[in-house]
Parts: C-alpha cells; sequence; structure tokens
C-alpha cells in the first residue's frame, strides 16, 4: 500500500521529465509528395495553381466525408476524388476509373463519361464554393452551401480528395474550418488513428 502511495505521489512531485508529450495531429491539406509536375502548391498546402492534379495528404477512410474548394479564379479546373493510381500531370482528369471529378463545366467525369450534369444555373464561378460529400459508395457535389441533387459514383479502392487546374485556374482547398456547414451526417476528413 506505501509503495503505490509513493508511486502516486512521485509523479506528482517529479519534474516532468518522465512526461510523455502529445503528439500533434496532422494537417489535411494538399500533399505535395501526391502532384503533377507543373503544379504549384501554396498557402500552407492550400492553394493550388499552374497545371496538373494534386491529391489530399488523406484518404477517405470514414463513412462520410466533406470538403471544399473555393474557385478563386476561373479557367480549366476540376474537383473530386482519386486514387494514387491517378496519372496527376494528365488533365482533364475524370477519363479513367481511377478519378471522379467534377469538371469547371459542370460534368462529373468517371472514365470518360458524363455520369451527371450540374444544372446550368448551378455552374461555379469566381468566388463560389464547393462543396464535396462521399460516402464511399457516391459522390455528391454542393455549390455555395446548396445541394445541386448531381451526384456519380463508381470509383473503386482507397480514394484521395483531389483537385487539379489549368488555363490560369486557381482553387483553394477547405478540409476543416468550413464555408458552410457540411450536410448532416458528414464531417471533415479524419486521419485514421482520429477514427479508432
Amino acid at each position: 500500500m506505501m509503495a503505490a502511495l509513493r508511486w502516486c505521489f512521485s509523479c506528482f512531485m517529479s519534474d516532468g521529465s518522465a512526461h510523455i508529450p502529445l503528439k500533434e495531429m496532422p494537417v489535411v491539406q494538399l500533399d505535395t509528395q501526391n502532384m503533377g509536375c507543373d503544379v504549384v502548391v501554396v498557402k500552407s498546402g492550400r492553394r493550388i495553381c499552374g497545371t496538373g492534379a494534386c491529391l489530399a495528404n488523406a484518404p477517405l477512410h470514414q463513412n462520410k466525408s466533406y470538403f471544399e474548394f473555393k474557385v478563386q479564379s476561373t479557367g480549366v479546373w476540376g474537383v473530386g476524388v482519386a486514387t494514387r493510381k491517378v496519372d496527376l500531370s494528365r488533365v482533364p482528369l475524370g477519363g479513367d476509373t481511377e478519378s471522379l471529378v467534377l469538371r469547371h463545366d459542370g460534368t462529373l467525369s468517371h472514365r470518360s463519361e458524363e455520369c451527371n450534369r450540374l444544372p446550368a444555373n448551378s455552374l461555379p464561378q469566381e468566388g463560389d464554393v464547393i462543396g464535396i460529400t462521399y460516402d464511399h459508395v457516391e459522390m455528391s457535389v454542393y455549390v455555395n452551401g446548396k445541394n445541386t441533387h448531381c451526384s456519380a459514383s463508381g470509383i473503386r479502392g482507397t480514394v484521395y480528395p483531389v483537385v487539379y487546374v489549368d488555363d490560369s485556374a486557381i482553387l483553394d482547398c477547405q478540409f476543416s474550418d468550413f464555408y458552410h456547414s457540411p450536410p448532416l451526417g458528414f464531417e471533415k476528413i479524419m486521419f485514421e488513428q482520429q477514427i479508432f
């Protein structure tokens, strides 16, 4: 009994050298190790410009993920999900089985097919915020917080958020601190160790 009390008091009386520092959780951002050769990523991994695509640094492991992109400058762009097998130097994405994206013209593309299309009055313009939900089956698109009822499915495997730019487009990524509240049941991307 005395030994247990001595151990307890030693925890309170120690100089702190026995404490283990807390591990800081990683931040979800664009991954400069997984981007096209002519892509420029700035603003702490939140802004993309140049030509090509970039994956985020966290896969979508949880059941219902939400993330956003803000169109800072128009041009050719696309946002959505992709596997690590996608060619990040070849745009536009959506032309293979490795990516499912909303393109700047309002089409949802996968396997070189138009899976769906945004209503003409919902095409994102400069300053607009595009929200993406993904639930391991279906990707859905929101523009300025409003559901466009434009969804598509078909991609298989472990996917990551992806964004591509060309022709002077500049997009900002929001993986937390969103402009608009995520739809009910969806939340920010979490690293795998945060889920468990």
